[in-house]
């Protein structure tokens, strides 16, 4: 753990830094967009699942997977730690295909792979911003990943009750999407502070 977390302080200390940092802030904006967008519109249609409902539960973790292979792209380059990345995009993987699958199920089992997800993802996320935090502004990752751990036993909990719901899952997106917002503001603060 000590070799990533010196790896990734190394790392924020070269001139070179400011590009995975930018590289970061640029996917940290784009994960807000698409968590705000997507809540939204799984709000319109949280009551029952529809087709257009299965489509958007599965685009999420998807998407998850898209922005994981992006960041691999550069942070492999700058020798940052990769190995919660790899982990992270394997989970997500396998999250689209088990939602895909409750989906025809009922929502207490899109609820519980989702808690599920939520709960794994949320630990490699912590752990993942554990060893960036020479890069800056990943605290907000770092308590996102915690949160999400929580929401997700939540999730499975709520599957077992009578009021099982998806609401929670669009506040739950667009909750990660401001600590994803404000991880990209701390970054552009950092590389700004290290430039100046």
């Amino acid at each position: 753990m000590d070799t990533l977390t010196e790896s990734a302080a190394a790392t924020a200390s070269t001139p070179a830094a400011a590009s995975p940092a930018a590289a970061l802030r640029k996917l940290y904006f784009l994960r807000f967009a698409f968590a705000a967008a997507w809540a939204a519109l799984l709000l319109t249609t949280a009551r029952t699942l529809t087709t257009l409902t299965a489509v958007l539960l599965v685009a999420y973790p998807l998407f998850d997977v898209g922005c994981a292979v992006a960041d691999l792209r550069s942070a492999r380059p700058e020798g940052r730690p990769v190995r919660g990345l790899y982990v992270n995009a394997a989970l997500s993987t396998l999250t689209a295909v088990g939602l895909a699958v409750a989906a025809t199920s009922g929502i207490p089992a899109v609820l519980r792979v989702w808690g599920a997800w939520a709960i794994t993802a949320g630990l490699v996320q912590l752990a993942v911003g554990v060893a960036r935090r020479g890069l800056g502004g990943q605290w907000a990752m770092v308590a996102s990943g915690g949160i999400s751990t929580l929401a997700g036993a939540s999730f499975v909990a709520q599957a077992g009750g009578a009021d099982a719901s998806l609401g929670a899952l669009a506040g739950y997106a667009f909750l990660g999407g401001v600590f994803f917002l404000v991880s990209a503001l701390r970054l552009g603060r950092t590389g700004g502070a290290a430039k100046g």
